[in-house]
């Protein structure tokens, strides 16, 4: 599909600087940027590729002015970065969607499976399971026993969704993802040896939530391990049983959150970031990349840092290093003191 610069003015509320009947029919980086391609520009260190892509439209914030002859044709709009996304949006819901039932699928006859679905090669949805409306389950998705896939979800290639989990509304998870395999969960013996403790809880996906590629989330010991609505888990994310993640949360890459943790609502936590069990995170904490959370912290939190060394050890670098700003200050007086010593 073709989109002139005027129709995309229009739609964003845009102001065009340069040819408005100008088209594109794809999408390019603009240092990438080809003829027919829209790109944009929102990051100022990139400012130099405007002078020089090939892409017909470019995307600039509003208060941006060139300081050359820029051969694009310019749409200005106040956020330019939140409009490309919403033409990304725009460009994904426009292309066609697959519908029917695959004939190499397998449907239990107990399953149920909504209007206008995708059910793709070698899907299998067991005995009770459910699929909403317009859900789509990319070929060798398993969706177990009871298990329930809202409305729009998708699941792409590969996912598994164990017995009795629930997924909700307008999620997307991606390949190699698995939902509800079992709770770390073993208890020492006499012999020395490891119990399984039996792993019989779900995993509960509130509405709008999306799960990268090989992530796992594993199913509760009793009750439910929850993904609360809109959150947004990058690719390698391993959630722990019974573990609550709140609200609007963002995980990104090969973090980890140990069993019966609870995180809070529009919490950030960075790559490969640790969270021990059943300690608290509040709501708007912020965990840097590689931090790890050993202990609770309030909400509005900032957590950065983490080493590893001898345990006793490190309980007596800890103490101290809580104590460094004061250490300092008694340094310092120390200093000025010897100082003045000095100088008599």
């Amino acid at each position: 599909m073709q989109f002139s610069a005027e129709m995309i003015a229009a739609g964003l509320g845009g102001e065009i600087v340069g040819d408005a009947g100008v088209t594109v029919s794809e999408f390019a980086k603009i240092e990438e940027g080809k003829p027919g391609a829209l790109s944009f520009m929102a990051n100022p260190k990139y400012e130099h590729y405007v002078y020089t892509t090939e892409s017909s439209i470019v995307i600039v914030n509003r208060s941006w002015e060139p300081k050359q002859p820029v051969k694009a044709t310019l749409i200005k709009v106040d956020d330019a970065y939140g409009c490309f996304a919403k033409l990304l949006e725009m460009y994904v819901a426009y292309k066609p969607r697959k519908k029917g039932i695959h004939p190499t699928a397998v449907v239990a006859d107990s399953a149920k499976v909504g209007e206008d679905c995708y059910i793709g090669a070698y899907v299998v949805v067991d005995e009770g399971a459910v699929v909403g409306d317009g859900a789509s389950l990319y070929p060798h998705v398993y969706v177990g026993d009871g298990a329930k896939v809202g409305a729009g979800t998708t699941l792409h290639s590969g996912v598994k969704v164990y017995e009795g989990c629930r997924i909700g509304q307008r999620c997307v998870i991606h390949s190699g993802a698995v939902i509800g395999s079992d709770g770390f969960g073993f208890a020492p013996n006499a012999k020395g040896e490891y119990d399984k403790i039996p792993q019989i809880g779900i995993v509960t996906i509130e509405d709008d939530v999306e799960i990268g590629a090989n992530t796992t989330i594993d199913r509760a010991t009793m009750g439910s391990t929850v993904i609360c609505k809109g959150t947004k888990i990058d690719n390698l994310v391993q959630i722990g049983h019974n573990v609550v993640v709140g609200a609007n949360t963002v995980m990104a890459g090969q973090s980890a959150i140990a069993g019966s943790a609870k995180v809070g609502k529009n919490c950030m936590i960075g790559g490969q970031a640790g969270i021990v069990g059943h300690i608290t995170v509040g709501d708007r904490t912020i965990v840097g990349s590689s931090s790890g959370v050993t202990s609770s912290v309030p909400e509005g939190s900032q957590i950065m840092g983490t080493f590893g060394i001898d345990a006793g050890r490190f309980r007596r670098v800890n103490a101290v290093y809580r104590n460094l700003p004061e250490l300092q200050r008694a340094v310092r007086e120390l200093k000025k003191e010897v100082d003045q010593l000095k100088e008599r």
